[in-house]
């Protein structure tokens, strides 16, 4: 029995090991586009939030948070 328990984790150890050799993550071109991708969106919501109407719609909601009575 324990002969049979410990083929059966040799075999779940050794086929954890070749799938994580075969799928070892992102490679650098999928990090540099992940890394793209999230600067030019940062940008747009950055040009979102400081535009005027915005900009002012979100003062005025702060204001109003602070202006209400508790």
């Amino acid at each position: 029995m324990y002969q049979a328990v410990r083929a059966r984790l040799r075999a779940l150890v050794c086929g954890m090991r070749r799938a994580a050799r075969r799928d070892a993550g992102m490679v650098t071109s999928e990090y540099a586009m992940g890394i793209v991708a999230a600067v030019a969106f940062a940008v747009v919501l950055y040009k979102v939030v400081t535009s005027g109407p915005v900009s002012a719609e979100l003062q005025n909601i702060v204001k109003g948070a602070l202006n209400a009575r508790m």
